[in-house]
């Protein structure tokens, strides 16, 4: 199916640009409250998901047995962008397992932060696998294989220990059947499995509430929520959407961006959970669609509102910082 225009793009009070896409709301029992879109089309949720690859961090009690901190669970759920307390606490993980980044097989690429990489060139440095978006949540599979006594060496294979236990978690939390046919490699190398929106909803209802949950995987999802709340920093950084929403709602919301415009999101005090997905797989349409709908479903007072706005609307301005344009969602 076609699907909508959920967000248009201003030069001026022109519509320049649309983004299309399917975003969809329901309960922790699956039950849709809003819908836009195909709620059934399969998407590869990518980092949107890391949330729940944590489990077996929790579940295997390998996160306290390393003694991780607050601020070192938050950046096993991040997509983080590279700055210098990133890198550094994603080698605390790995040294609180007796490892180095020597271990991480996701990949070494510059940060994403502009202001970060700008950082790292201008001393000499080179960008390492700490500075990978996803070398958190690397380190915390390296964890779990160093505290199920396994060789971390090949973590990142659909055969691993590791992997199976995270397929098998987002399996049960998304109720998807997740075989070869929906697999494909994601870009810190592990396997990425295509997932119906409604499921990815539900997912996210219930990391939120904990309704349909065993009361462990419960108490690792609120440790998990609690951590991102009070370091929303270290889930993605400066300037970054998720910083920035989770900064202003503190435990009120837990989102995490995904690539390819996709978003996900748990509202926990309306027991509410979110999923969309950009269909161009812009990051900036993606952003608004998720801001249209914490509006639309999270009561806010008016200082943060205010603060939410220039989320809710991006301005757009040019190379000499000219105001020329800006993004709005529709249909919401």
């Amino acid at each position: 199916m076609t699907h909508p225009v959920l967000v248009e793009v201003l030069r001026g009070d022109v519509v320049e640009s649309r983004h299309r896409g399917s975003v969809l709301v329901v309960d922790s029992d699956g039950k849709q409250v809003f819908v836009r879109g195909d709620a059934d089309a399969a998407i590869f949720p990518r980092s949107a998901v890391k949330a729940i690859q944590a489990l077996p961090l929790f579940e295997t009690g390998a996160v306290d047995r390393f003694g991780l901190s607050e601020a070192e669970i938050a950046l096993t759920v991040s997509s983080h962008s590279g700055e210098m307390l990133h890198a550094q606490t994603a080698a605390s993980i790995l040294q609180k397992a007796g490892q180095t980044a020597a271990c991480l097989e996701c990949g070494a690429h510059w940060p994403m932060g502009e202001a970060a990489t700008r950082d790292l060139a201008a001393t000499g440095g080179k960008p390492s696998a700490l500075h990978n978006n996803c070398s958190g949540k690397h380190a915390g599979f390296i964890c779990v294989a160093c505290h199920l006594d396994t060789d971390p060496k090949n973590y990142v294979k659909a055969d691993h220990e590791v992997q199976k236990r995270i397929t098998r978690a987002l399996a049960e939390m998304t109720g998807a059947a997740l075989g070869d046919d929906v697999c494909g490699t994601d870009g810190c190398s592990i396997p990425t499995y295509a997932v119906p929106l409604h499921g990815l909803a539900t997912a996210f209802a219930r990391i939120g509430t904990g309704h349909g949950l065993d009361s462990g995987r419960a108490k690792a999802f609120a440790r998990m929520r609690k951590a991102a709340a009070a370091h929303p920093f270290m889930v993605a950084g400066t300037g970054r959407f998720d910083t920035e929403a989770m900064t202003l709602l503190g435990d009120k919301l837990f989102c995490k961006t995904g690539a390819e415009g996709v978003y996900c999101a748990s509202l926990p005090e309306q027991g509410l959970g979110i999923a969309l997905k950009c269909d161009d797989g812009n990051g900036r349409g993606a952003q608004v669609m998720m801001a249209a709908l914490i509006q639309k479903f999270l009561p806010m007072s008016d200082n943060q509102q205010q603060a939410f706005t220039p989320l809710l609307a991006p301005v757009l301005k040019n190379w000499n910082g000219i105001t020329v344009g800006s993004l709005r969602p529709v249909g919401f």
